[in-house]
Order: C-alpha cells, then structure tokens, then sequence
C-alpha cells in the first residue's frame, strides 16, 4: 500500500484524493467528449462525444474501481483537425461536461481542464465556481490547469500568444489568488499588474480546503509550476508512443517531476496516458491496430500535426504519424497478461498512475475490467475493490 504520510500534507487521507493516492497505480478513463475519440481513423466504433455516453462510461469505470476521470480540452475552427471525419470538431466542452458528472457519481474523481488564460477568465470567477462544485460533489472535483499553447485557440478569443515561460508565470499567479480566495475566512484585497481583487470573498469553502489540483506539462517551465500547487501531473513521452522507446525516457522526466516537489517540501503523483488495445492474443491486438491504420484519417492526422507544429508544447514533439493515428502519448498493445506486464514495467519507471484512453470505448473497458483489471490486483498494481464486472 501506498504510504499515507506522502499524501499533500492539506488533503485528508480519508478525502476522495487521499483515498485515490493509495492505490499503488491510480486508474484514470480520458473520456471521448470530443468526436473521434484519440484515434484518427474511419474504422467503425461506437465511442460517441455525446453526454449520455460519456456518463455511462463514468458510472461504470467508477463501479469498476475507477480513481478518476479526465475530461480534455481544445479550442478548435469549424471542420476541427480536418480530414474525412472533421476530428475534434464537436465537442463538449470538458468544465461543464465533468461538472455535471458530479450528479450522476458518488465515488470517482472528476478532473475538468480550463484554459485559465484565455478570454476574461478571473481568479475569483473561477474560484467561485472551483468552490461550488467541489462543495457539490463533495471534494471530487478538480482543475487541470492549462495555460494554451497554440497560437490558433488564442486568435479564437481576439488575444496574442503569451510567451511560454511567461504564461506559466501568470498561471502560478492565477492559482495562488484562487488558493487564498479558498483558505481565508476574511475578504482578499490583490492588485498586480493582470488582476485586482477588492473585499473578495469565496463561500461555501471547498470541503477539504481546496479543490483537487492537476496539471498536464513536460516543459521545464510546466514543470517547475505544476510542482507548486498540482497534485497529480500528466507527463507525456518525449521519445514517441512505442512502449519499448517511452520505458527509456520516462525515468528522468518522472525524477525531475518529484524532485522538483521535493525542493517545494511537497508529493506529488505522475500520470501518463496509453492507447490500451487489449484482445485474447497477441495476433488479435496487434490485427486490431493495423485495422485502425488500415483506414487512417490522413487528413486529420496531417491537420493535428500542423496545428500543434505552430504552437510551443513540447509534449507530443517524438511522436510519428502512425502513433498519432491509432491515439495515447503511449500504446500498450497485447493480451490481458501482457498488458499488465507493460504497466508493471511503466510502474518501475516512476509512472503512478494511467489515464486511458481505449478505441471503442464502452467494450473496450467492459473486457479491462473483466480480464485486466483482476491480474492489476495480482500483480500489487491494485488494491482490491469492491466492484460489479457485469460479466
């Protein structure tokens, strides 16, 4: 088991977080809000961006033993990605999406990503809004903090791309005024250069003091702020999504991460995100995935490549045409054992936890929790839980 002492030292142990921290590997479900999913093909599926959809799949990965679930963001032009199935053009958006979650759950972390920079987001906006919906879902909300890197989704909202390390700078601002907002029982008085606040006052006061904090980066500017406040940070694999290549690079990046809360007197969790293609045998995975690249998208895959070519992230740099393709910053590709196998060698790594994304989602999960989620246990990967297999 996960040593308790390590969870953030003003999140309960008994709080939705601290229960999720103990887990020696946190499950996450990236769910498909966006049409398309992960993957970039024409292949027939029935993952769907529709809300109900999407709520089934959080229902059950929660009664599957779920941690969390991660709901993404993108600001995107009519026809999104481009390419025969216009990828990413409609879309939920992922605040309000993962927000009325709360409704239809009990259990299960819900993780909303907002772009805090663009547009004329405030401090307090948002923490009054963090407030209420951690008060509603009683301490399972949180906030990916992203502050947008391509040039595109700032022309959305009429504004100029600020530079990397300075959005990162306005970022660690942004969340400090929400983090006093929350902690003080008196009115907030701040004045800077971007934001002013005056006899601010947030109520009702978030049930663990603070709504759950994630941040998603691989820059050393991200990182240095994602160590300040997150609680759980989304690395991604410079080295591209072949398993073998990311099990390489993935040491340092987590070591850097740690370290660097370390120096800020704080623990911190690294999650990575895996396309998981998992069939009875090795050969029905792996015909499964030429499948998916047999009716490539190649217009949507082009289109991604060339928006996210002019932005900054370093996030998806190493990453070939055919990975993007089928989807996940990684690929885990086999049977039951061999994809456990995968995740105990990504635990080694450093990696704490995996946010999924599948290609057909709802049978895709249903056969994880059947046949993989049993051999997690097994392996020490999962603590056991009490679940329904509906098998």
């Amino acid at each position: 088991m996960t040593d308790t002492r390590m969870i953030p030292a003003d999140m309960p142990p008994d709080s939705p977080l601290g229960q999720a921290w103990q887990q020696p590997l946190m499950l996450g479900l990236f769910l498909p809000i966006h049409n398309g999913g992960w993957t970039m093909s024409t292949l027939p599926r029935g993952t769907d961006w529709r809300f109900d959809y999407n709520a089934r799949l959080t229902r059950r990965a929660e009664e599957l033993g779920f941690d969390l679930v991660f709901g993404p963001a993108h600001w995107l032009s009519k026809g999104g990605f481009g390419g025969e199935t216009n990828y990413r053009e409609t879309s939920l958006d992922a605040f309000i999406a993962t927000s009325a979650l709360a409704a239809v759950t009990s259990r299960i972390l819900l993780i909303s990503t907002i772009h805090i920079l663009y547009g004329p987001w405030h401090p307090l906006h948002l923490a009054k809004f963090g407030a209420t919906l951690d008060h509603i879902s009683k301490g399972r909300w949180g906030l990916n903090v992203v502050t947008g890197f391509r040039k595109d989704e700032w022309a959305m909202f009429g504004q100029q791309q600020i530079a990397h390390g300075q959005r990162y700078a306005l970022a660690d601002e942004f969340v400090d005024i929400m983090l006093k907002l929350w902690g003080s029982d008196e009115n907030v008085s701040y004045q800077s250069e971007r934001w002013t606040l005056e006899k601010a006052f947030v109520t009702p006061k978030p049930v663990h003091g603070r709504p759950v904090m994630v941040s998603a980066t691989s820059s050393p500017a991200g990182i240095a702020s994602a160590v300040k406040h997150a609680d759980l940070v989304f690395i991604t694999s410079p080295a591209g999504a072949r398993i073998d290549r990311a099990l390489e690079a993935l040491p340092a990046i987590n070591q850097a991460v740690k370290d660097g809360a370390a120096a800020q007197g704080r623990s911190v969790r690294t999650l990575i995100n895996p396309l998981i293609l998992c069939r009875d045998t090795e050969a029905e995975a792996w015909q499964a995935y030429r499948e998916i690249l047999d009716q490539a998208d190649h217009g949507a895959v082009e289109g991604f490549f060339h928006s996210h070519a002019t932005g900054d992230s370093q996030s998806w740099r190493g990453h070939e045409r055919d990975e993007r393709t089928v989807g996940g910053n990684i690929q885990i590709v086999g049977t039951p054992e061999q994809v456990v196998d995968q995740l105990l060698k990504l635990k080694a790594t450093g990696c704490d936890g995996i946010q999924i994304c599948f290609f057909d989602y709802e049978p895709e999960l249903e056969y994880f929790g059947r046949r993989v989620l049993p051999l997690l246990e097994q392996a020490g990967l999962r603590l056991p839980v009490a679940r329904s297999t509906n098998a």
